[in-house]
């Protein structure tokens, strides 16, 4: 990945920017969108491939300790393999731990790709297309990151067919109350449809790179590309099919994290016996997914250098709908609250007063900080606009929001009706390392990613340049958008 790309031959000068042309009074407003901008559609291609063969030294000792961190959470996989799940800190009462945790966190983190490229395609926003592909690529990986914690989960890993909804020799199906079965089920249709989705808006960008590549590279796009010509015919196939996909894949978004839910709310377990728990779950797995893709366009803008693709423009727009979600999070956890509160039962006001005053108030007041402070700071444009700034706050709203996944699963199962039954949970280096196995996991495969397929989709930029253009209304250009058949 260290040789260089080669791309296509130097242009003329670029024009000047259509923003030039526009009055002083809205030059400023206008010079940093980037669908008015006058690039060359070769310097496009060159600016996308370019940052893909920059890979220094500080890349392969990033690489190598995200692989080491993922080797050694494979041999702690292996040791409770080995010597049972008791060497996992999950005991009575506390049945599930930082596993399931974790995964409620991963399916959470995979919603913010749906959101913005199905959503938003279907609404023609046009700030979405420069980050839709890293959106989708988050999806892909966060689920499969999600997907290892049922087999992790279920001790005995090579029992795993029991989950796969088929009859037996004996012609017994497996358990279909089993929350196993439900997870696995969500999470791989929900995998199957996120690849297909994400790998159908890349052909037309295998093709570029495939024209402007040579080696391995070439032969890997070449076969990716599946013969992509760009013909009006398969263009037309191509939008049929992203628009098809857009509208099958939302109720799926909606199901998997509401099936996430009914894992604890079929229970009845206390606090977890909830029919509000599917909204509050998707809320803030849109809440969390948001946040992490915020973060994780600041560290790419900066590490692959695409400041010509990822602009202020779009973390403003992106802060925004971060900050709704907040909202929408905030209204769901105090409906849930309140009615807990006035139900008044002894349990249930055990597990309060645990989370308010009690052992667990420390964790509680650090997740309402960093859930809560940042939807106050997101109001401020400044603030959405400032890269550090906004990688600061969407970092405190996944901590706050894997904070909150552990004092739902750990700290509710706790308590329980019957009090000679109560006990506490300590992790063990197992249960740490399998969970930094995955994080370490999810930043190696998008790092590698983001090196070999073009990060930015370079169709859509393109298209959405014919769509939003300068009009001449009286004596001032205002950009406007067309509708493109």
């Amino acid at each position: 990945m260290s040789e260089a790309i080669p791309l296509a031959g130097k242009g003329p000068a670029p024009e000047k920017s259509r923003t030039d042309s526009l009055p002083a009074s809205l030059s400023n407003e206008y010079q940093d969108r980037l669908l008015l901008e006058a690039m060359k559609d070769w310097e496009i291609n060159q600016a996308v491939l370019e940052p893909m063969s920059r890979t220094g030294p500080w890349f392969w000792v990033i690489v190598a300790v995200l692989a080491a961190i993922v080797a050694w959470g494979l041999y702690a996989w292996g040791y409770q393999i080995y010597w049972g799940f008791g060497v996992a800190g999950i005991n009575r009462p506390v049945y599930w731990g930082f596993y399931i945790a974790t995964f409620i966190f991963w399916v959470g983190i995979s919603h913010a790709g749906t959101m913005i490229s199905a959503v938003l395609r279907i609404f023609k926003v046009d700030w979405r297309r420069p980050i839709t592909r890293g959106a989708e690529a988050m999806t892909a990986f966060a689920l499969m990151m999600a997907g290892l914690f049922p087999l992790i989960h279920l001790g005995r890993v090579w029992k795993f067919y029991w989950m796969i909804p088929y009859p037996n020799n004996r012609f017994m199906w497996p358990n279909f109350q089993s929350p196993l079965m439900w997870d696995m089920i969500a999470i791989f249709t929900y995998l199957i449809g996120s690849s297909l989705y994400l790998y159908l808006a890349m052909i037309p960008d295998m093709a570029m790179a495939r024209d402007n590549t040579v080696r391995w590279r070439y032969k890997l796009y070449r076969l990716m590309a599946l013969g992509w010509r760009g013909t009006e015919a398969e263009w037309h196939k191509l939008h049929r099919a992203l628009n098809i996909f857009s509208i099958i894949i939302i109720p799926v978004f909606l199901s998997v994290h509401s099936i996430v839910s009914w894992d604890f709310a079929v229970t009845l377990q206390p606090r977890w016996h909830s029919t509000i728990f599917a909204p509050y779950f998707v809320i803030g797995a849109i809440y969390s997914g948001l946040a992490a893709l915020a973060a994780i366009l600041v560290l790419v803008r900066w590490g692959m250098k695409l400041q010509n693709f990822l602009r202020m423009e779009h973390f403003n727009a992106l802060g925004k709908v971060v900050m709704v979600a907040g909202l929408g999070w905030l209204y769901f956890w105090f409906a849930g609250l309140i009615v807990e509160w006035y139900g008044n039962e002894p349990v249930v006001m055990e597990l309060l007063h645990e989370e308010f005053i009690g052992s667990l108030a420390p964790l509680f007041y650090l997740q309402m900080t960093c859930n809560v402070l940042p939807i106050f700071f997101l109001m401020f444009k400044k603030v959405r606009t400032t890269p550090v700034l906004l990688l600061t706050f969407a970092i405190m709203i996944n901590i706050g929001m894997f904070i909150e996944r552990v004092l739902i699963v750990i700290g509710d199962l706790q308590r329980n009706y019957l009090p000679f039954n109560w006990g506490t949970y300590r992790p063990t280096w197992v249960e740490i390392s399998i969970v930094a196995m995955t994080f370490a996991g999810f930043s190696l495969l998008y790092i590698l990613f983001s090196r070999i397929f073009p990060y930015v989709p370079v169709w859509e930029i393109k298209e959405g340049r014919l769509r939003y253009t300068l009009r001449r209304i009286g004596r001032l250009l205002i950009p406007t958008a067309a509708e493109i058949e």
